[in-house]
């Protein structure tokens, strides 16, 4: 427990001098490992997992997705989502922002980012909503909020890497997202209302679409449902796995994009370049947090830490909540993929120990992943809305999101006491 702990301590540390916590957690997963075991093993050790990582088959599900979002967001299907959704409840107080929340969970139902969802939305639904009066921190909220909803609703990548990490099945994964994902929609919604109902000036209505309108709008966004029904269909149905989904999703995405005459040589270039980037920067967090995940498991402290818990009579349940509050404040001040990593390999093997769904726990991960996204300080959303939505305070933007923090965290609580919302649709599945 004592290593375990000073490796913990030395992470945060390095983390406060500014360290990338890819670096520090591979550092002190390292040189930890080879203080307590001997430097030739370890160093064999981290020879295998850069090579185990960097060429596991089930690893090239994570690089598919992002390409496939990348391609999706670049083919423009974001702005018929937008402009389906906004034909439907557009002329209601504040139908603007419920439009923006529906086309970011459809959105997210071909991405599986949040940070290229609240982007791309934020290109799509900010220019209208300006346009028409909404209230800044209103609108920037919604989007930032909104943005989560790529991680939640498959495919997803933080559930994918999730599934890898503790061995759990990725397709059942997929399935449990989609109720807490419609959920967390249905809480955002409900923040709009509410906020439309204490500030009417701040989400004035719109105009009112002809019932023809309305049908062309819904008409042109049959790419997103062929899409969503080709990959999520086929993986629900067994008809292929996680990662061959992934690739038939990136080809369809690739060719609506072809299609719709969006691509370019250059764009081609920029599009692979970025998937690449970001598929660098995960794999790089990944590999360091397996390091370090090596160190914490050969001091034993998971275990010893499970079978002190499970002495202690506690409520099993309480112990989760607990978990979950952890989660929630290191998310105000840690990187979400990484703080979810580091604490991987103390948290699961107790959740197991305690009896609970690993595909349950999974979506409470990134439940409180959402949350960390849109907490200030260092919510990812935030800064990416701050970059793109120019003349817009980043004060603001922190003013306009604690709404949906909120919304999240009840979301969060039902998610934690009626587990079958989670648990439903994977039971129907092999």
């Amino acid at each position: 427990m004592t290593e375990a702990l000073l490796g913990f301590a030395a992470v945060f540390a390095l983390a406060l001098l500014r360290v990338p916590l890819a670096f520090a957690m591979g550092l002190v997963g390292f040189v930890g490992l080879g203080l307590l075991r001997g430097w030739p093993p370890t160093m064999a050790n981290a020879a295998q997992v850069v090579y185990d990582t960097g060429f596991a088959y089930t690893l090239s599900v994570v690089p598919l997705f992002i390409l496939m979002g990348n391609f999706v967001a670049r083919a423009g299907l974001a702005h018929e989502l937008f402009r389906a959704a906004n034909a439907f409840i557009g002329h209601l107080r504040g139908g603007l922002a419920h439009a923006t929340v529906l086309a970011c969970a459809g959105f997210g139902a071909i991405c599986g980012s949040s940070i290229a969802t609240a982007a791309t939305m934020a290109k799509v639904a900010y220019p209208p909503m300006k346009k028409l009066g909404y209230a800044d921190y209103l609108s920037t909220g919604v989007i930032a909020a909104g943005g989560t909803l790529g991680i939640m609703i498959p495919p997803s990548t933080i559930l994918v890497i999730y599934g890898i990490v503790t061995e759990t099945s990725i397709g059942k994964l997929f399935a449990a997202g989609v109720l807490p994902g419609l959920l967390c929609a249905a809480m955002m919604m409900l923040a709009v209302a509410w906020i439309a109902w204490r500030d009417p000036a701040a989400a004035p209505a719109g105009e009112r679409s002809s019932w023809r309108e309305r049908w062309l709008a819904l008409r042109d966004i049959w790419g997103v449902a062929l899409l969503v029904l080709l990959v999520l269909g086929g993986i629900y149905g067994g008809v292929f796995t996680a990662t061959e989904g992934a690739g038939i999703g990136a080809s369809g995405a690739f060719a609506f994009a072809l299609l719709r005459r969006r691509l370019t040589w250059a764009l081609l270039a920029q599009i692979l370049v970025e998937s690449a980037r970001t598929t660098a920067m995960l794999f790089a967090i990944l590999i360091a947090a397996m390091l370090f995940s090596s160190f914490v498991n050969f001091t034993t402290m998971p275990g010893d830490l499970k079978d002190w818990i499970l002495h202690q009579g506690l409520p099993p349940l309480a112990v989760v909540g607990a978990m979950m509050v952890i989660y929630v404040l290191l998310g105000t001040i840690m990187e979400e993929l990484s703080m979810v990593l580091l604490t991987i390999p103390v948290f699961f093997p107790i959740v197991v120990g305690l009896g609970f769904d690993p595909v349950w726990f999974g979506v409470l991960i990134v439940l409180v992943v959402q949350i960390g996204l849109i907490s200030p300080p260092v919510g990812m959303n935030l800064f990416v809305l701050n970059a793109l939505v120019k003349g817009v305070p980043l004060v603001q933007i922190f003013r306009g999101v604690w709404r949906f923090v909120l919304a999240l965290c009840v979301a969060l609580f039902v998610v934690l006491e009626v587990q079958p919302l989670a648990l439903w649709l994977p039971g129907f599945m092999r």
